[in-house]
C-alpha cells in the first residue's frame, strides 16, 4: 500500500485510539523512565560549595611617599600566584590534616590522588585586578567551608612570607654585592696610588703640562736663535767699525786711560747688575777686569812716586786710547757679552726641551696603564655608589614587607558554611524525570501516527484511491473486549499512581530526614 501522512486534524483521533490501545506499554514506559531519574537523583551525591573572597590592597600612604625608594614585591597576575601558593606542596600538606584525611594515615599514592581531587574541586579568579576568589567544593559542607577558610588564611600567611623571604634576599644579595665592590674599590684605589707614587709623571694633566712646557721652550729657542743672529750681525758690523780706528792717542797719561776704562766698566757693571744677579758671567767678567785695572792702577802710581826724579820720561806717559775706539770697543764688548748670553740662554733652553721630550715620552708610556688603573677605579667607583643607593632602597623594603606596609592582604568575604548542596539535586532530577517520563512516550506515539502506512481514517482512503466512499462500518466491540481495554487502562492508571506515589514518598524521606 501506498504511504502517506496523515493530516494534522487527523491526528489527534488517532493519538486517542493508539494511546488505548497501547496504554499499558505507555504506562509502563513513564514509570521506567520516572522511577530511574529518582533513583538517580536519590544516588547523586551533594555537593556543597564554598568561597572566600581575598582584598590585595597597597598603603594608599606609604607607596606615594616611598615612591622612587622602596620597589614593593607584589604580581599583577593575582590568580596565578594564589594558584602557585595553593596549590603547592606546603598547602596541600596542611589541607589534608584540615579536611581529616591525613588522619586516615594514607599512602603516598593515595595523597596524590587526594591532592589532585582537592585541585581539581578548587577554583581561584580574580574578578577585579585587587581580588581573589578561592572556590572549593565537596561533599561534606563542614569540610568545604573548613578547607575554603584554611586556603585562604594559608595563602595569606605563605605569599606574606614569600614577600618577606624576597625582600630579605634581596637586601642580602645587595649588602653583598656592596662588601664585594667596596673591596674592588679599595683595591683599585690602592693599585691606583702606587702607580702615581712609582711614576711621578704619572699625575692628572701631566701630558698637557708637558706639550705647553715643551712649546714654551721651543718659542724661546726660537726667540733666542733669531736674537742670536742680531747681535752676531751688529757683533760684526762693530768689529768692522773699530778696525778702522786707531787705539790710543798722545794726549792721554796711562793713568788717565786706566781711570778712563775704570769709569767705562763700572758703568757697564751698573747696566749689567740691573739685569742680572752676582753670579751671572758677564757681571763676574767685568769685577775681575775692574779689579785688574785697579791693579794696574795702582802699580802706575807707584811706577811714577819711584820715578820722578828720573832724567828721561817713557813716551807713554802722555799717552791715552782714542775715545771713539775706546766707546766701539765697550759696544763690542757688550754686544759679545749679550751674544754669549743668549747663545748660553739657547743652550740652557735646548737642554729643558730635550728633558721635556724625554719626560714626555715617559709620560706617554706610562698613560696607558695609568688610564686603565683610572678607568678600573672609576667603574667600580660608580658601581659601588649605585649599589649603595640601592641596598639602602632594598633596606626600606624590607622593613615595609615585615611590617605590611606594602602590599596588603586581608579577607574581604570571608568563608560561611554552606546550608545547601549547589549543582544538581533530587528536585532538578524529579523534575527533569517527570518531563521526560510523559515527553518520550508521547513523542514515541506521536511518531507512530504521523508516519504509520497503513490507512487510518475514510478521508485518507479517498486521497489514496481517489474513490468517494460513501459509508463506514465502525468496529464492533464485544463484552470481552471491553473488559480488556479497561483492564489496560486501569493498569496504566495504576503504574502511573504507583510512580507518584513513589515520588511523594521519597520526598517525604528526604524532608523527615532533614528534619
Amino acid at each position: 500500500m501506498t504511504t502517506d501522512l496523515v493530516p494534522a486534524a487527523e491526528i489527534v483521533p488517532a493519538l486517542y485510539r493508539e494511546g488505548r490501545r497501547h496504554g499499558v506499554t505507555l504506562a509502563i514506559l513513564f514509570a521506567i523512565i520516572a522511577l530511574v531519574a529518582l533513583v538517580i537523583g536519590a544516588l547523586w551525591a551533594k555537593t556543597y560549595t564554598a568561597s572566600t573572597t581575598i582584598l590585595a590592597q597597597a598603603s594608599d600612604i606609604i607607596q606615594p611617599l616611598m615612591e622612587g625608594r622602596a620597589v614593593p614585591t607584589g604580581n599583577k597576575d593575582r590568580a596565578g600566584l594564589a594558584r602557585q601558593v595553593v596549590f603547592g606542596q606546603k598547602v596541600m600538606t596542611e589541607l589534608l590534616k584540615t579536611g581529616g584525611w591525613a588522619a586516615q594515615n594514607p599512602s603516598p599514592v593515595a595523597q596524590d590522588k587526594i591532592i589532585e581531587q582537592i585541585k581539581d574541586r578548587t577554583s581561584i579568579t580574580s574578578p577585579r585586578p585587587d581580588l581573589i576568589q578561592i572556590t572549593y567544593r565537596d561533599t561534606d559542607r563542614k569540610r568545604a567551608f573548613d578547607i575554603t577558610e584554611r586556603m585562604a588564611a594559608l595563602f595569606i600567611q605563605e605569599s606574606r612570607a614569600t614577600k618577606e623571604r624576597e625582600s630579605r634576599e634581596a637586601f642580602e644579595f645587595i649588602d653583598n654585592q656592596v662588601k664585594d665592590y667596596h673591596k674592588k674599590l679599595t683595591d683599585a684605589e690602592a693599585s691606583l696610588l702606587k702607580y702615581r707614587s712609582a711614576n711621578a709623571d704619572a699625575q692628572p694633566g701631566s701630558a698637557t703640562d708637558a706639550n705647553a712646557r715643551i712649546g714654551a721652550l721651543r718659542t724661546e729657542i726660537e726667540q733666542a736663535r733669531m736674537s742670536l743672529m742680531e747681535q752676531q750681525s751688529g757683533e760684526g758690523a762693530l768689529a768692522a767699525q773699530l778696525s778702522g780706528e786707531s787705539q790710543v792717542t798722545a794726549v792721554q797719561t796711562r793713568e788717565g786711560l786706566y781711570r778712563a776704562q775704570l769709569v767705562d766698566l763700572q758703568a757697564q757693571l751698573d747696566r749689567l747688575l740691573l739685569t742680572y744677579t752676582e753670579q751671572y758671567p758677564d757681571v763676574v767678567r767685568t769685577r775681575h777686569q775692574m779689579q785688574d785695572l785697579q791693579r794696574q792702577l795702582a802699580a802706575e802710581g807707584q811706577r811714577k812716586n819711584t820715578q820722578s826724579d828720573a832724567s828721561a820720561k817713557n813716551p807713554f806717559d802722555n799717552a791715552q786710547f782714542n775715545p771713539h775706539y775706546q766707546d766701539l770697543r765697550n759696544r763690542l764688548g757688550q754686544a759679545r757679552a749679550q751674544t754669549a748670553a743668549t747663545r748660553s740662554r739657547m743652550s740652557a733652553a735646548e737642554s729643558m726641551l730635550k728633558d721635556e721630550m724625554e719626560r714626555s715620552r715617559r709620560i706617554a708610556a706610562s698613560e696607558g696603564a695609568l688610564a686603565e688603573l683610572t678607568r678600573d677605579y672609576e667603574v667600580n667607583r660608580d658601581i659601588y655608589q649605585d649599589l649603595l643607593k640601592r641596598r639602602e632602597n632594598a633596606r626600606v623594603s624590607m622593613v615595609m614587607d615585615e611590617e605590611q606596609r606594602g602590599l596588603t592582604l586581608r579577607i574581604q568575604d570571608p568563608a560561611v558554611m554552606p546550608q545547601r548542596p549547589s549543582g544538581l539535586r533530587l528536585m532538578h532530577f524529579a523534575l527533569g524525570g517527570l518531563v521526560l517520563a510523559v515527553a518520550v512516550p508521547l513523542g514515541l506515539l506521536f511518531a507512530r501516527v504521523r508516519f504509520d502506512p497503513r490507512v487510518l481514517s475514510a478521508p485518507q482512503l479517498e486521497r489514496l484511491t481517489g474513490i468517494t466512499v460513501m459509508a463506514t462500518v465502525p468496529a464492533y466491540t464485544t463484552s470481552r473486549d471491553r473488559l480488556r481495554d479497561r483492564t489496560r487502562m486501569s493498569l496504566a492508571a495504576l503504574l502511573v499512581i504507583a510512580t507518584l506515589a513513589a515520588y511523594g514518598l521519597t520526598y517525604w524521606i528526604r524532608l523527615a530526614g532533614n528534619s
